[in-house]
C-alpha cells in the first residue's frame, strides 16, 4: 500500500521522523507539494497525509485508489472534506497535541507585550542600565495580569487552558463561543456576547476556527469596541482579523497592543500592514511547534494511519 506525505517538513524534516509509517506501508516523504503538484504525487496512494497542502476536489477525482487522507494538524480546511465523502473516503485530523504548548504561547506573547522583556534585555546590554543612577530602568510601561479581564473568543481545548492559565494569574475570564460549555472543576467562566467580550475585555485571545462565518471577525468595528488600554492575542488563524483595520487601529492608539503568531498568508508577504504597525509582535507560527507537541503529533498520525487500515478509523471529521 502506497502513503504519500505531500509536506512533510514543517513537522519533521528528517526521513528518519517517519519511520513509524514505514511499517504500514511503502511510504514516500515530500518536504512541499505545491497545489498543482499533488495529484501527481499521489498517483497511486491508498493514504494521504498533508499538513497544509490542499486537497480539492480536482486532485480527489483524479485518484481512484485513494482511501484515506489524515491530516498533521487539526484544522482541515485545506482539504476538500465533501468530495471526499462523496467518494466515501475518511479524512481523518489530530485534535489534541499542542493544546498545553499553544497556551503556553498565549501568554508568552501576553507577558512579553505586559513586560517588554527582550527591550528592557537590548536596553541593558547597549548600557543604559549601567550609565543612569537608579536601581532599576524601566523602558516601557509594565502591566499585571491580575484583576484584569481575560476574554476568549471560542472555547474549546485551547481556549479552556488558556482560561485556566488566566484564571492562576488572577484574571477574570469570560467567553464567548457558539455552544456554552464546561465541566466541574474548570475555573469559573462567564459567558457573554462577542461584541460584550470586545468591549469589556482587558486581554482578546482568539481560539475559533476559520471558517466562511468567522473570517474578519476581527474588523474595524470590532476594534473599535476594545479598549484602548486592550491587547489582542491570535494564535488561531489569521483569517479571523482584518488585518489593515488592525494596523490602523494600532497605529492610531487605539489599542494597546498585539501578539500574532499567525497571518492572512502565509508566510507573511513582505507589504502586510501589520510589518510596520506599532505595538505589535509577530512570530512565524510556531505556537503548536514544541518538540513535544510535535511528537504526539507524528505518533498520532501514525496512530490515524494504523487505525484506518485496522479498520476502524479515529477522528474522522467528514
Amino acid at each position: 500500500m502506497k502513503i504519500v506525505v505531500l509536506d512533510g517538513r514543517p513537522l519533521a524534516a528528517e526521513r528518519g521522523a517517519w519511520a513509524g509509517l514505514d511499517r504500514l506501508g511503502e511510504v514516500e516523504v515530500y518536504d512541499y507539494t505545491p497545489p498543482q503538484d499533488v495529484a501527481a504525487r499521489a498517483e497511486g496512494a491508498a493514504v494521504l497525509i498533508t499538513n497544509k497542502a490542499p486537497i480539492r476536489a480536482e486532485a480527489i477525482d483524479r485518484l481512484p485508489e485513494l482511501r484515506f487522507i489524515t491530516l498533521t494538524a487539526t484544522g482541515y480546511d485545506c482539504v476538500d472534506v465533501a468530495a471526499a465523502r462523496r467518494r466515501g473516503i475518511a479524512v481523518s485530523n489530530v485534535p489534541e497535541y499542542g493544546t498545553d504548548s499553544v497556551a503556553q504561547f498565549v501568554f508568552a506573547l501576553l507577558l512579553e507585550l505586559c513586560h517588554h522583556v527582550g527591550r528592557h534585555d537590548a536596553a541593558v546590554r547597549a548600557g543604559e542600565w549601567s550609565n543612569q543612577p537608579d536601581f532599576s530602568l524601566r523602558k516601557t510601561a509594565l502591566v499585571e495580569l491580575a484583576g484584569l479581564t481575560m476574554g476568549l473568543v471560542g472555547y474549546g481545548r485551547i481556549g479552556r487552558r488558556v482560561g485556566e492559565l488566566a484564571s492562576a494569574f488572577g484574571m477574570r475570564v469570560i467567553a464567548s463561543t457558539p455552544s456554552r460549555r464546561g465541566s466541574d472543576g474548570e475555573p469559573p467562566v462567564e459567558w457573554v456576547e462577542v461584541d460584550e467580550l470586545f468591549a469589556t475585555s482587558d486581554v482578546i485571545s482568539l481560539h475559533c476556527p476559520a471558517t466562511p462565518e468567522t473570517a474578519g471577525l476581527v474588523d474595524r468595528r470590532r476594534l473599535d469596541l476594545m479598549k484602548p488600554t486592550a491587547m489582542l492575542i491570535n494564535t488561531a488563524r489569521g483569517r479571523l482579523v482584518v488585518e489593515a483595520d488592525l494596523a490602523e487601529a494600532l497605529a492610531a492608539g487605539r489599542l494597546a497592543g498585539a501578539g500574532l503568531d499567525v497571518a492572512s498568508v502565509e508566510p507573511i508577504r513582505p507589504e502586510n500592514p501589520l510589518l510596520s504597525a506599532p505595538h505589535c509582535l509577530i512570530t512565524p507560527h510556531i505556537a503548536w511547534a514544541t518538540g513535544a507537541a510535535r511528537q504526539r503529533l507524528m505518533d498520532a498520525t501514525v496512530a490515524n494511519v494504523a487505525a484506518f487500515l485496522s479498520g476502524r478509523p479515529v477522528n474522522v471529521v467528514n
